[in-house]
């Protein structure tokens, strides 16, 4: 594999120091900067990073991308996504825009429901054609790392497609088995049943979390736990979906059982901040989510000033969150969550590196991180934030390679 030598770029910007993950405003918002500076990348890893007066003759044969004008910032990592799915829902859409909730919709047999009919219905062949259009809008839209959840089959062969193709399609998987009751079984713990008895066994050689969609109308904490604790001790870590519409005992759960993540957090209180604050569990937050659905946006300044572990994705996905843009999320986190863009970029980089497991990899552009960058269209990174949906993505760099280019 050749070098690959990114030069002249007018600025290089990253998280600042080792640490991972990061805690706090002063923390989440320090930075390292080197202008007029070059990345070298040997081997899919970052090998050295300095400035132009400092770059010396390399031997060997080096590509060489000229970065003039451009900045670069770490591979995007989107901790939180639906991105394994079939169809959409742009009837819901239209129905939500003309009054009707989420929560009603849902409740109709609509919302989640829908999504897994033609889940179930487009088979796995189908599914890897869907994943691949996906996975190349987020790459487009600077995401080098992306997580991708199941949840839309709530069968034994549509949960584990979905497992494999994420899988094969290069992101994480997460079970998320408990998401929906699906319409043939009967209430909640019957469908549990089922899931962990004939689903865990195989889903647990495939993912590497767990999700549980804890919320008024799907599962209450006590099925939540069941569910948590049946997948811990299969292996995997635990996340949760809570606080999206109710304050339901997601964040105390998540704590006891030492979850990786709670995710959403719209409805969380001053007490729920003060409890994540205090503990390892990271919040990660889903701004795109509350607009798309005209929700409340979660407490993103008081968790930051807390010193809660913030982290911050997309929940890309049909129905609530149609939106594969990691920068997107940005904007709404500095226009609407209080976190200016050095905080922003941490919690899309670093902190969503550690929440699905890859902060001593992934979420820096520094000497031995693996050779993940986005670079930008603009001489200062804070245009990636501040140019709400612009065309800012120039190139995108994996592993030490161009994997797209504008």
């Amino acid at each position: 594999m050749a070098k690959l030598l990114i030069r002249d770029l007018a600025q290089i910007v990253s998280p600042a120091g080792t640490d991972a993950p990061l805690r706090g405003v002063a923390d989440m918002s320090a930075l390292y900067t080197q202008e007029n500076g070059y990345v070298l990348c040997e081997g899919g890893r970052v090998s050295a990073v300095g400035g132009m007066d400092d770059l010396r003759q390399l031997d060997g044969d080096v590509l060489e991308l000229n970065g003039r004008g451009l900045s670069a910032v770490p591979g995007l990592v989107d901790c939180h996504t639906h991105a394994c799915f079939a169809g959409d829902r742009v009837d819901e859409f239209s129905r939500r825009a003309a009054g009707a909730t989420y929560e009603e919709l849902h409740a109709a047999g609509g919302g989640i429901l829908s999504t897994v009919e033609a889940t179930r219905a487009a088979g796995e062949d189908g599914l890897a054609q869907a994943l691949a259009r996906h996975c190349a809008w987020m790459l487009r839209a600077g995401t080098t790392t992306f997580e991708a959840k199941s949840g839309y089959g709530l069968d034994h062969d549509t949960e584990l497609a979905q497992l494999r193709v994420v899988r094969q399609g290069g992101g994480i998987p997460t079970w998320l088995g408990a998401h929906a009751v699906p319409p043939e079984f009967p209430d909640a713990d019957a469908y549990l049943d089922f899931a962990l008895s004939d689903v865990l066994p195989e889903a647990a050689q495939l993912a590497e979390a767990a999700d549980v969609f804890l919320e008024r109308g799907a599962f209450d904490a006590t099925q939540a736990r069941r569910y948590l604790e049946a997948c811990r001790a299969a292996g995997l870590e635990l996340r949760l979906h809570a606080d999206q519409f109710t304050e339901a005992g997601g964040i105390p759960l998540a704590i006891e059982l030492g979850a990786r993540s709670v995710d959403h957090l719209e409805a969380t209180g001053h007490e729920g901040v003060r409890a994540l604050a205090g503990s390892d569990v990271a919040a990660v937050l889903l701004p795109a989510a509350a607009l798309f659905l005209g929700r409340s946006m979660p407490p993103g300044r008081a968790l930051l000033e807390a010193g809660a572990i913030v982290a911050l994705a997309t929940d890309f996905n049909p129905g609530s969150a149609f939106c594969e843009s990691v920068p997107i999320a940005m904007t709404l986190a500095c226009t609407q969550l209080g976190l200016g863009p050095a905080a922003a970029l941490a919690a899309c980089t670093v902190n969503a590196a550690h929440v699905v497991g890859r902060a001593d990899r992934l979420g820096r552009v520094s000497p031995g991180y693996i050779a993940d960058l986005v670079l930008l269209d603009a001489p200062d990174w804070r245009h990636l934030a501040y140019h709400f949906g612009g065309d800012i993505i120039s190139v995108v760099v994996k592993e030490g390679e161009v994997a797209w280019m504008r």
